[in-house]
C-alpha cells in the first residue's frame, strides 16, 4: 500500500529556503513488489540500477528491515527505526527485506537551508543514515506533513518547510544524543559541571578547580565538555556572565565597574569589549537608557 503527494512551488515559496516536492508513505508486506507503483516521472527506480535525485529525500523506517547503499555509503542494513537521507546528485539504491517487509515514511526537499547545513558539516553523503529508534514525534510530524499537503492550503509550502526542518532537527539531536548517553558517567559529570558554573557565575570558581573537584585532568574535562556542549567550558562561563551581566545592568543600580568585577572580568574594559562583542552595543548604551 502506497499514499503519495507531489507538490509544487511558486517563485515567492522558493524564497523561503526551503520547499517541499513530495511527500508520502507505504507499507510494504513480506513478498509484496518493490517498488510500488504510482510514482512521478524521476521518483520510480529499478533496485539493481538505483537512481540519482535532483533533491534530498529524508526516509523513516519505524518498522522493518531493508537495504541500503549510495556512492558514498556501502551496502548496510535498514533497521527498524532507521532514518536515512538522501542527497541530490548522489546515486542510491534501497529496498525492503522480502522475509520482513517495511512500514516507511518519506518527504523530498531542497533549498539553501539544506544545503547549508551540508555546507557547515551537519549533514553529509558520507554519513546518510541515523539510528533514532521508535519516534512516535518522529511519525506524527510525517502524518501531519501528508495532511497538510493534502489539503493543500494556503501557505502550505512554508508550513511543511517547518515540519521538515523540525524532522532534521529531531533525527540530528536524537542520535547525538543517543551516542553521548552511552557513557551516562561522562553525562552526569558534564551536567554537574554546567550546573556549577551556572551556581558560580559571582564566585572566582575557576574552569581548572572544577576539573580538579570532579577528579578529571583539565585537558580532558575540556575536551568532553565541548564535545557534550559545543562550547569550551571557558567559553561557556563567559557567555553565562555576559548574560548575566545583561540582567544585571538592566534589573539592579551597580555600576558597569561593579558589575565587572562581581563578575571576575579582569577589568571594566576587558567587561565591556566583551559584552559589545557579544551583544553588539556597549554596556554603557544599556545604562543610559
Amino acid at each position: 500500500m502506497q499514499k503519495s503527494k507531489y507538490l509544487l512551488a511558486n517563485d515567492r515559496d522558493l524564497l523561503w529556503g526551503l520547499t517541499v516536492s513530495t511527500i508520502g508513505r507505504e507499507e510494504i508486506l513480506p513478498g509484496d513488489p518493490y517498488p510500488t507503483r504510482g510514482h512521478a516521472d524521476g521518483y520510480y527506480f529499478n533496485i539493481e540500477k538505483g537512481r540519482i535525485l535532483n533533491e534530498y529525500q529524508l526516509l523513516y523506517n519505524p518498522e522493518g528491515e531493508g537495504i541500503f547503499e549510495s556512492a558514498h555509503c556501502k551496502k548496510t542494513i535498514i533497521k527498524p527505526g532507521d532514518m536515512f537521507l538522501l542527497f541530490p546528485g548522489e546515486w542510491h539504491t534501497y529496498h525492503p527485506n522480502p522475509h520482513t517487509g517495511w512500514k516507511s515514511y518519506w518527504i523530498g526537499f531542497k533549498g539553501r537551508n539544506m544545503d547549508d547545513r551540508v555546507k557547515a558539516g551537519f549533514l553529509s553523503p558520507e554519513k546518510p543514515i541515523y539510528h533514532i529508534g521508535y519516534s512516535s514525534d518522529i511519525e506524527h510530524l510525517y502524518r501531519t506533513a501528508y495532511e497538510v499537503a493534502i489539503e493543500e492550503a494556503a501557505y502550505s509550502q512554508q508550513a511543511m518547510a517547518g515540519i521538515v526542518n523540525h524532522l532534521i532537527g529531531l533525527m540530528y539531536s536524537l542520535e547525538r544524543n543517543m551516542e553521548l548517553s552511552k557513557n551516562q558517567q561522562q553525562v552526569d559529570m558534564i551536567s554537574k559541571a554546567r550546573l556549577m558554573i551556572r551556581e558560580s557565575l559571582e564566585s572566582d570558581l575557576t574552569i581548572q578547580h572544577i576539573a580538579e573537584d570532579l577528579g578529571v585532568s583539565y585537558s580532558n574535562f575540556r575536551k568532553l565538555f565541548k564535545e557534550y556542549t559545543g562550547l569550551s567550558p571557558a567559553t561557556y562561563q563567559q557567555e553565562l556572565r555576559l548574560l548575566r551581566a545583561k540582567e544585571m545592568l538592566t534589573t539592579t543600580d551597580y555600576s558597569i565597574k561593579e558589575i565587572a568585577y562581581r563578575l571576575n572580568f579582569e577589568s571594566p574594559d576587558y567587561f565591556s569589549a566583551k559584552f559589545k562583542a557579544k551583544m553588539g552595543f556597549k554596556p554603557s548604551e544599556i545604562k543610559v537608557k
